[in-house]
C-alpha cells in the first residue's frame, strides 16, 4: 500500500475535487460537452489510481502470497486478481 501512497492520495483528492465540480456543473445545467469532458477527466484519474493500487498489490500482497507454501492462499490471490481485472475491463 505504501509504495505509491502519495501519488494515490493526490489522484484521489484531485478526483474528489473534480467530482464536486461536476456536481455543480450539472446543477447549473452547464454545457453537456463540458460536463462530459470533466467526467472523462475524473474517470482517467480513477484509472490511474487503480493502476497504482494494482501495482502495489502485486509487488506486496500478491508477491508474499506466491512465496508461501499454501496452495490455497496462492489460488485465492490469483482468483482475487482475476476478479478485479474483469471488473476493471468492463
Amino acid at each position: 500500500m505504501a509504495l505509491h501512497k502519495e501519488k494515490k492520495l493526490i489522484g484521489l483528492k484531485k478526483t474528489h475535487s473534480l467530482l464536486k465540480k461536476l456536481l455543480q456543473m450539472v446543477e447549473k445545467d452547464e454545457y453537456c460537452i463540458d460536463i462530459m469532458q470533466q467526467n472523462l477527466a475524473a474517470i482517467g484519474l480513477l484509472k490511474s489510481v487503480h493502476k497504482l493500487l494494482m501495482e502495489d498489490h502485486l509487488q506486496s500482497c500478491f508477491k508474499n502470497a506466491m512465496s508461501t507454501s499454501s496452495a490455497a492462499k496462492k489460488q485465492q490471490m490469483i482468483a482475487e486478481i482475476l476478479a478485479v481485472s474483469k471488473l476493471a475491463n468492463k
